[in-house]
């Protein structure tokens, strides 16, 4: 696995890839997260996901082009699959991403598997809030979800 440290308007984040695809990226000033013996420094792997990153955060770009290597179970993949497919600039509450996956009733677990989202930014779990409108946990702290929000005009 390859990994890459990059600037950002939400402070550093770590970048991780395998051979399949971008599997980590983690607000690292929020939480540092330590590195893996077996992770070795990218050269001009990750050259691409920081590119489109810096695009994203100047306003040039809505939705990510990157293999990704989700990992995570079953479930929690089908809610990170459901994650990206809410639009830029466009908001969502657990309730409604827990139908959209068809288990109404699994809120709990819908938000649990959004808390656990290995990939921040490039996979939108900032795109849910609460179902009163307000914004709820976010593992990079909510004011930078605030700021994701509002950079794609979802918050006022």
């Amino acid at each position: 696995m390859d990994y890459r440290y990059h600037d950002s308007p939400l402070g550093r984040l770590l970048l991780v890839a395998t051979p399949v695809g971008l599997s980590r990226v983690h607000m690292d000033d929020a939480r540092p997260m330590p590195l893996q013996a077996h992770w070795r420094p990218a050269i001009r792997q990750l050259d691409e996901a920081c590119r489109q990153l810096d695009d994203y955060f100047a306003g040039r770009r809505r939705a990510f082009e990157l293999p990704l290597d989700l990992g995570g179970t079953p479930f929690q993949r089908e809610v990170w699959t459901a994650l990206q497919e809410i639009p830029f600039g466009h908001t969502t509450s657990y309730a409604e991403l827990a139908r959209r996956i068809q288990r109404p009733r699994a809120i709990r677990a819908v938000g649990t598997a959004n808390g656990a989202n290995p990939i921040a930014v490039i996979v939108p779990c900032h795109r849910v809030i609460g179902s009163n409108g307000s914004l709820t946990g976010y593992a990079g702290g909510l004011p930078r979800k605030e700021l994701l929000l509002r950079l794609e005009g979802a918050w006022l």
